[in-house]
């Protein structure tokens, strides 16, 4: 019987400072892939309709739930693209609030910890203002050939990013009716 990511690896040892993030979408790719909530395997949910591609390795953070009713979404950066359904320890930086279609859609942003050329980032803040852009870029065109609607809010440090980790993880237990 298969295992399905979302509920059967572990979020990691040192949350909600550094957590175990299962990757969908490697950096540079066009492909949305995302989790199949029954199955536990990817699926292909469209290709971007526009010629834009993800600016950073994407997925989720295991045993987490969020308002949008998926597990909470990641962003990690990394100097290499992340081969789908890789456990990620990633050290979490900061996080971007945005609304996707009338609802809450926060990205965390960590950096992989386990490659040297990222992992000595420790808060957003030190992250190069064009990298930011760039992200704030991407997230509020790649619907927009969709006819849909994304705001970037802001980017918050780690201290918040953490607090979004938190309730995930507690809203969670309460879905899945876990303790």
């Amino acid at each position: 019987m298969m295992t399905n990511p979302w509920h059967s690896v572990s979020p990691g040892s040192e949350v909600p400072h550094s957590v175990n993030a299962i990757i969908e979408i490697p950096k540079g790719c066009r492909a949305k892939y995302e989790l199949d909530k029954e199955s536990g395997l990817l699926k292909l949910d469209r290709v971007l309709y526009s010629s834009v591609y993800y600016p950073a390795n994407y997925g989720f953070i295991p045993q987490s739930y969020c308002d949008d009713h998926d597990p909470l979404d990641i962003l990690i950066l990394s100097q290499i693209e992340c081969v789908p359904m890789c456990i990620i320890e990633a050290k979490v930086i900061g996080v971007m609030q945005m609304i996707d279609g009338g609802e809450a859609d926060d990205k965390i942003i960590a950096v992989a910890a386990n490659d040297m050329s990222v992992n000595h980032i420790n808060d957003i803040s030190e992250l190069p203002p064009h990298f930011i852009d760039e992200m704030r870029h991407f997230f509020e065109e790649y619907k927009k050939l969709e006819k849909k609607t994304v705001v970037v809010e802001e980017f918050q440090n780690k201290v918040k990013a953490e607090e979004i980790i938190m309730k995930s993880f507690e809203d969670y237990r309460k879905i899945f009716k876990q303790s």
